[in-house]
């Protein structure tokens, strides 16, 4: 179906998008192929056999390309569908575009942009409600490299009958970016580019185990570019892994599809390397990065067979994994009905001191493992009152007071009501029990959700929803909420205009930003998301809604500094505080990697020294964000900082 209605209540927000009448509309293109029947009102034909193409002869006009709609009147719009030509030929199929809305058909404002498939396809991009009567489409790439040429079948634009403009004061979702592929997993690189991917189909998981492919694609938020790669270097389908941050701040992804496999993304030569294959095979397992800046993992049995996914870890210096008898699965089971296929998934590890993990969830028992040796496990006590929480989220937001906040989940993977409830755990030692504080619920149940935090310590919990089942987007919740660790509660912030819930993911950006994107990836199923926003949280706003004013670093002493050492920052204007977020990687709900440590600050003038935390269980090694925040709340943008292990 090209066309759509869609009706989906969303926790506080009822969206109710249709396609709008598009009679009495007109169409104007900057080219069309004269002495055919391939003029620019064949998009709004209604006739998906026809089709508006630019000129190819005597000579091709080249790109890019326009094609704007006149609604004759003001539309709530929020979102627009692209038919490519259906006939079996690609020529003209969009790649790099923007989609923009004008009330006068002068002033335009980008409400969407990046790469569409390549292929004949329905594309759907939806955005935050807003009004306009002009609808223009800019096709910058074609989308297969064939020729300066563009096409189209059927245009529509989406709208609603309401709309209020959101206030700056809760945040503002930005434009939307749309992929070739449904992101599934994502990781923010030491360079501020994502790099996510798929499955071994750009749109779909099915099939691949076996494959030793995975569609990848980065966004660079620097140019607005999106570059696709199909990976078979590795001989690895990346669907489903363990996903860590090295020492150097490389995706490390183990496991999924290709049960056994280990491949390493190098930012630096932008290429994949194969790593040595993992003892036990594994899928929807959890991984951490330690101390010393080997790697643990445990769980993983939705693939490579079920049960005993007991712990192993690999170490940089030998490129080995070794397992570790000591660190059995067991204690950190859920109890799910559907058994050890769903009991041991997506652990909520911490790497911790002297190279220990905290376990925090998603059963409601917590554990500490000791990974030297051939390691060790003990209890560290029920996370109080909260039942198995599977697809909740739990974030450090605070490293050096050891505090955790966890959000959300359900008893079991799916087919269950999912919860608010919300904690604060706090670790000490290694081997100690953690303390555990039942705080204010969230404002809405949620699972298959993601949090971030941020410069200021707050957490932003995304999307998620009430009654878990993977591939429904029915009891999503669109309504963010903010987490205050100074009140410990929470608040509504403005909507997301896309459902992020299963295979979902949002990591923080070096601009003190969040990205949200994914969800889906199950073939022809009208879930998919194959694009993501970026949340401006309302610290980046003046009480009036302009923008405000950010400090700027000028300079670092280091770049690359051990634990307990000194970083000397120079500012353009007065700051009052520091902090090192660490770079994130997202997919199934668990970031293990992100964690927050704030920083105080001795000043001489605009000169700061802030000092790292001595202890590397602290500040684990690899790429962290630094980020100066002024007496407001207002963070800079974040130089990259390494740090490396004692």
């Amino acid at each position: 179906m090209w066309g759509a209605f869609a009706t989906i209540l969303l926790a506080s927000v009822t969206l109710v998008t249709s396609q709008t009448d598009r009679t009495g509309w007109t169409v104007t293109v900057d080219s069309f192929q004269t002495g055919t029947d391939n003029e620019a009102a064949k998009v709004l034909d209604g006739n998906t056999g026809t089709l508006w193409h630019t000129q190819w002869m005597p000579t091709a006009v080249p790109l890019p390309h326009t094609i704007t709609l006149d609604m004759k009147k003001t539309y709530n719009v929020n979102g627009l569908t692209y038919l490519p030509r259906q006939d079996g030929n690609a020529n003209g199929n969009i790649g790099q575009h923007l989609i923009q809305l004008s009330s006068d058909g002068t002033s335009w404002t980008t409400v969407a942009s990046g790469t569409y498939l390549d292929d004949s396809s329905l594309k759907s991009t939806p955005w935050t409600t807003a009004q306009a009567r002009y609808v223009r489409l800019v096709a910058q790439t074609e989308a297969g490299g064939r020729g300066p040429w563009t096409s189209a079948a059927e245009i529509n634009v989406l709208s609603t009958a309401t709309y209020t403009k959101p206030p700056t004061n809760l945040g503002i979702w930005g434009a939307t970016l749309d992929f070739p592929i449904v992101p599934a997993a994502a990781a923010v690189l030491p360079n501020g580019k994502v790099l996510m991917w798929s499955s071994w189909k750009p749109l779909d998981f099915n099939g691949g185990g076996g494959s030793g492919t995975t569609d990848t694609c980065i966004y660079d938020p620097a140019t607005g570019t999106v570059s696709r790669k199909i990976v078979t270097e590795t001989q690895h389908d990346m669907f489903c892994p363990g996903l860590s941050l090295d020492a150097s701040g490389r995706p490390f992804v183990t496991g999924g599809n290709d049960a056994a496999k280990l491949s390493i993304y190098d930012p630096n030569g932008n290429s994949w390397v194969a790593g040595p294959n993992m003892k036990i095979q594994r899928g929807y397992q959890s991984s951490a990065t330690l101390s010393d800046g080997r790697i643990f993992t445990i769980g993983g049995s939705w693939s490579g067979g079920e049960g005993n996914k007991n712990g192993e870890v690999w170490s940089p210096a030998s490129n080995s994994w070794s397992l570790l008898p000591g660190c059995p699965v067991a204690p950190m089971l859920t109890a799910d009905t559907r058994g050890a296929y769903r009991a041991d998934n997506h652990g909520w590890l911490f790497g911790w001191k002297s190279g220990s993990v905290f376990q925090a969830g998603p059963s409601k028992a917590m554990n500490w493992y000791t990974t030297t040796g051939t390691g060790a496990q003990k209890a560290a006590g029920l996370r109080g009152t909260d039942p198995d929480a599977m697809n909740g989220n739990a974030i450090m937001y605070d490293a050096v007071n050891g505090k955790i906040l966890t959000v959300g989940g359900a008893p079991n993977y799916q087919d269950n009501p999912a919860t608010s409830n919300a904690r604060i755990v706090t670790i000490g030692a290694p081997g100690t029990t953690a303390s555990v504080a039942a705080i204010g619920n969230m404002a809405n149940a949620r699972a298959f959700h993601n949090s971030v935090v941020m410069p200021d310590g707050k957490v932003l919990v995304v999307g998620g929803e009430s009654y878990p089942v993977p591939f429904s987007d029915a009891t999503s919740t669109l309504v963010p909420e903010l987490f205050n660790p100074a009140t410990s509660s929470f608040t509504s912030v403005n909507p997301i205009a896309v459902p992020r819930v299963y295979h979902s993911w949002a990591l923080l950006l070096p601009d003190a930003t969040v990205i949200s994107g994914g969800g889906g990836l199950c073939g022809a199923c009208q879930t998919n998301h194959p694009n993501a926003q970026i949340y401006s949280p309302a610290y980046l706003f003046k009480a009036d809604g302009t923008k405000a004013s950010r400090p700027v670093i000028n300079s670092v002493s280091a770049t690359s500094v051990a634990v307990g050492a000194k970083i000397t920052i120079s500012m353009n204007r007065a700051v009052t505080r520091f902090s090192l977020v660490r770079y994130g990687s997202g997919t199934h709900s668990v970031n293990t990697d992100q964690r927050r440590v704030p920083l105080t600050p001795t000043a001489s003038g605009l000169s700061y020294t802030v000092t790292v935390p001595s202890d590397s269980g602290v500040a684990l090694p690899g790429a962290w964000m630094l980020f100066a925040l002024d007496s407001a709340g207002v963070p800079s943008v974040a130089k990259t900082i390494f740090i490396k292990s004692s």
